[in-house]
């Protein structure tokens, strides 16, 4: 008998160690789908375009005290249900060398503790994003997550156009009258709505392709729908283009010919945009391809970025210290621009305002690790069978970013979802390429 108890007890033991384990697995794959619904949602959404007065602060105490709120927790949860040795290998991470590119530059900012408390904002934000990938145990519950915080979140945004239109649908009332009836979402610019749910038609196209049939569906129609609606062109061109090179590569089981398109592409993009403003060529070869060369004139925005360039070269203006700062404010205005310079938030091009930020060498170091060293990974992951579906997502999400960072910027952007989503793909890239993935 007492062999017997002894049994029962070592088997009892057993059975509660498992049990115990799965909990565990649970709740780290539903932090991570929380984690990627928090992202995506924002913690202040369909709040509208924030209204600045000059001199303002842009520092959020809500995004301060929650992101801060959510490192923590995330924090402490990877430390209880994370691998150890998952961990460790993002250590050597190249998302690592551009922060640490970033606080070089703080010396040179105009407010070096206003652009210090920006970069711990992002610094916080991206352990959500390191949270999202390393707690799920095997693929298919990071799967799972994806899929329902993705379908969460449509059906939320959806309710918002169907039941209270105004806050997610462009009004004709303040300066964005003009785009009046386009869908923003829950976020507070169809420029940023647009690009947010292009990416999550392509978690939708992943968790298809892992099996979950329905819900991928419903992700990929919901979302490809909503940017039809939001009346951005570049996003609704840029969108197949990046989907298209990655699933013909994968069809025809060469990817270096996928990415030897994604570069032709990239030179192509970047030829008829930004290089319009240095050739008179190519700005006539814009002109016949597109009925607005200018880009609703964000050429004057460039011509004047790349004149700022040339004045500091090699340090930059610091950490978002360059627009909306007292340096690009209190010059005369241009009255014969179609922009005015002075209230303009961004260069709408993340390679020029990178320049800006962190100077030339700054901006190419920063740029082969987010656009050149994630292809990289990518060829070295997706000849693991294994790995391929979830590289395949990233990839998508790193060249369609790399296009769209043409007419917009998002480097290092805070807690924004366009950025934080690409910083999600540029580190899944090299944990694909690192780390084996459990596929159940």
């Amino acid at each position: 008998m007492s062999v017997g108890a002894g049994e029962a007890t070592q088997a009892d033991a057993v059975s509660g160690a498992r049990a115990a384990i799965d909990r565990g697995r649970a709740i780290a794959a539903f932090l991570s789908g929380l984690g990627l619904f928090i992202l995506l949602l924002t913690l202040q959404p369909f709040a509208g375009p924030p209204v600045l007065a000059e001199g303002e602060s842009s520092g959020n105490v809500v995004n301060q005290i929650g992101y801060v709120s959510l490192a923590l927790v995330y924090g402490a949860a990877m430390l209880a249900f994370s691998e150890r040795a998952a961990l460790a290998r993002l250590r050597s991470s190249g998302l690592l060398v551009v922060f640490a590119v970033a606080a070089v530059s703080l010396p040179e900012a105009l407010d070096p503790e206003a652009a210090f408390r920006a970069l711990l904002l992002a610094s916080f934000a991206m352990v959500l994003v390191v949270g999202i990938l390393v707690l799920p145990w095997t693929e298919a519950s990071f799967a799972n997550a994806a899929a329902n915080a993705t379908l969460v979140l449509l059906l939320l945004v959806y309710a918002a156009l169907l039941l209270a239109p105004h806050l997610a649908v462009h009004g004709a009332e303040g300066v964005e009258g003009g785009h009046a009836g386009d869908w923003r979402g829950h976020l507070s610019h169809k420029n940023y709505a647009a690009p947010v749910f292009s990416m999550v038609a392509m978690f939708g196209i992943y968790v298809w392709r892992m099996g979950l049939t329905l819900r991928g569906a419903a992700v990929v129609l919901l979302s490809v729908v909503f940017v039809l609606n939001s009346g951005s062109k570049t996003t609704m061109g840029f969108l197949p283009v990046a989907i298209g090179l990655v699933l013909l590569a994968r069809g025809l089981g060469r990817p270096r010919l996928g990415l030897a398109m994604h570069v032709g592409m990239v030179l192509l993009i970047g030829a008829l945009t930004v290089g319009t403003i240095f050739s008179p060529a190519l700005l006539k070869l814009s002109a016949a391809i597109n009925p607005d060369p200018t880009f609703t004139g964000r050429d004057e925005i460039w011509k004047f970025a790349a004149a700022r360039i040339g004045e500091k070269p090699w340090f930059g203006y610091g950490y978002v210290s360059f627009w909306q700062t007292p340096a690009v404010t209190r010059m005369e205005e241009n009255f014969e621009a179609s922009w005015d310079i002075r209230g303009i938030g961004s260069g709408h091009n993340s390679y020029l305002d990178a320049m800006l930020m962190f100077g030339i060498p700054g901006a190419l170091v920063i740029i082969y690790c987010l656009m050149v060293k994630p292809l990289q990974n990518y060829l070295a992951a997706q000849a693991d069978p294994d790995r391929r579906r979830f590289a395949d997502l990233c990839a998508m999400i790193v060249m369609f970013m790399t296009y769209v960072g043409m007419l917009e910027s998002f480097f290092l952007n805070r807690a924004e979802p366009v950025w934080l989503l690409f910083a999600f793909a540029v580190l899944g890239l090299e944990c694909a390429r690192r780390m084996t993935m459990r596929r159940a």
